[in-house]
């Protein structure tokens, strides 16, 4: 299958927003660009879907919490509760893991055939495609990002993903290893056991794919701990793939906090493995529990400063318009983000105007409604800190062009917000806002914008606007990071490799590497008697 680019989908020029006024900001006390309110104080459209499933999934079976506690999940559009979800602690784990335990080592599911697994796993993307407008309706609801991109876009890759992974499940397998001396020896690729996988709650049913496909076709149990703002769509697509024929106790998933259900994952015993996406910072904690415990592998898929350098020889239109996509997409929740602009010297002050006209058109406001590209932060913490780096950013002098503020009076809408004359040390420049900031730097020549690039603590993606191979190459080699998009960003195709370099990650999900995060390899020797050869 072709590469299914993303902003293919969602990175259209739509109806513009009318502004109440406009101007530049060159610090505290000018005037901000406000934009009207209507799109986020309009009344809503209510969701085309049921909750129907905030219960644990343990052992083929929706039970409440094992201290009957429950937790809210909101809707960002308002901030009103969604419903009332099991609140997972270590019982919780310890049961889930009991039952995940007992389905590796004495269950139908590693000793299915290859083929057997691969099967459920196409029956239940077959299952994803007929439930495709609840899901993508749960996904909107819980997540507030745009109804067109969860049901037009990421519920189609979901699927995809899941024939991708159900493809590899009869096609893993060993190799005979020549050795000197009379031993015949080959190498089985096992799975690993048990897997903890801990998502995020900005793509919940992409991460979902992402960690559950290949442990399962790799023959693993799981233990699967959502994001607890986000916890609606993982419960639904586990239910779907019991309708499948997954047998119990092989995909497990528990709602929680992080330092509850989370914590009590990463530093479980009878954990094999554990996989963890999320921020930097929880990473490391994450990390350091499952070597605290009984050292199991871990893989992280973390935070990311991820540069755009857009060079001189760059057709302008077209790169403003990537640049936006890179940023903005997902309300600027996005790992990969292009959050650091880099704008060659004589071309960034058209580059500056362009990118400022095109924030100011994007529609931002019920993801319900067709049409919009943008909806609300997931909730009221991060909401409010994109907002301290907006502030941030008015307050080290860079140049607020247009957004700076919230938008409408309820739910946690923030305008498209477009900063120039950002350098390097300023914090709108280092840190992760995993919001729709973009920061625009000006650079020389490749040189500089290479060590400027690289001097980050992450290395997750880049992307390059330019029309000369010559340069491509060249930044394509020199840039320290797992993903460089030329031309184009944001291209998730199930078979390419993701992952970072530096303090984004360690080891790399999707496609064929993501296999070797799910398997033991042992080595078999046997001595040979009067080999024929050798």
């Amino acid at each position: 299958m072709a590469a299914r680019r993303l902003s293919s989908l969602l990175a259209r020029s739509l109806s513009a927003s009318r502004l109440l006024s406009s101007g530049r900001n060159h610090g505290v006390g000018s005037s901000i660009s406000r934009y009207s309110t209507a799109a986020a104080v309009e009344e809503l459209i209510s969701p085309p879907v049921q909750i129907s499933y905030t219960q644990h999934l343990i052992n083929g079976h929706f039970v409440d919490a094992a201290s009957g506690r429950t937790f809210p999940t909101y809707d960002p559009r308002t901030g009103d509760v969604l419903a009332h979800v099991a609140e997972g602690n270590a019982e919780d784990i310890d049961r889930a893991v009991a039952a995940a335990r007992k389905a590796f080592d004495e269950g139908p599911w590693p000793k299915m055939t290859p083929y057997e697994r691969s099967r459920i796993l196409l029956r239940f993307a077959d299952l994803v495609e007929k439930h495709n407008d609840e899901l993508a309706a749960l996904e909107t609801w819980n997540c507030g990002k745009p109804y067109e991109q969860s049901a037009k876009s990421e519920l189609p890759m979901l699927a995809r993903l899941f024939r991708y992974y159900a493809g590899w499940a009869d096609k893993i397998h060993g190799m005979t290893v020549p050795a000197d001396g009379n031993h015949h020896v080959q190498t089985l690729h096992e799975p690993i056991g048990v897997a903890g996988q801990i998502i995020p709650w900005n793509f919940p049913l992409i991460m979902f794919a992402w960690k559950v496909g290949p442990a399962l076709a790799c023959g693993n149990t799981i233990v699967l701990k959502t994001a607890e703002q986000t916890p609606l769509t993982a419960l639904y697509a586990a239910k779907l793939f019991h309708e499948a024929g997954l047998p119990p106790g092989v995909l497990n998933v528990v709602s929680g906090y992080g330092p509850t259900a989370g914590a009590a994952l990463a530093s479980h015993m009878n954990v094999d493995k554990l996989a963890f996406t999320g921020s930097t910072e929880t990473g490391k904690v994450v990390l350091e529990l499952a070597a605290r415990s009984n050292l199991k592998p871990v893989t992280l898929e973390l935070g990311g400063k991820s540069p755009f350098i857009v060079c001189e020889d760059a057709d302008v239109d077209k790169a403003v318009e990537l640049a936006h996509f890179a940023l903005f997409f997902n309300q600027g929740q996005c790992c990969c983000a292009g959050s650091r602009t880099y704008v060659h010297e004589r071309v960034y002050d058209e580059f500056v105007e362009k990118a400022k006209a095109r924030a100011l058109k994007r529609s931002v406001g019920d993801p319900f409604k067709k049409g919009i590209e943008q909806g609300p932060q997931i909730d009221v913490e991060q909401f409010q800190k994109v907002l301290r780096y907006i502030r941030a950013g008015i307050d080290s002098d860079a140049t607020l062009e247009c957004g700076g503020d919230r938008l409408g009076s309820k739910g946690f809408f923030v305008q498209p917000t477009v900063f120039s004359n950002v350098q390097d040390d300023m914090l709108i420049a280092k840190d992760e806002i995993f919001g729709p900031v973009q920061s625009i730097l000006k650079f020389k020549d490749l040189g500089e914008v290479v060590r400027r690039a690289n001097t980050t603590r992450y290395g997750l993606a880049a992307g390059v606007f330019t029309k000369s191979i010559d340069v491509a190459n060249t930044l394509s080699r020199a840039l320290r990071v797992g993903t460089v998009w030329i031309n184009c960003f944001d291209v998730f195709d199930a078979a390419i490799p993701f992952g970072g370099y530096k303090m984004s990650g360690i080891g790399r999900e999707k496609g064929i590497y993501s296999l070797n995060n799910y398997l033991q390899v042992k080595a078999v020797v046997t001595p040979l008697k009067n080999p024929a050869w050798l």
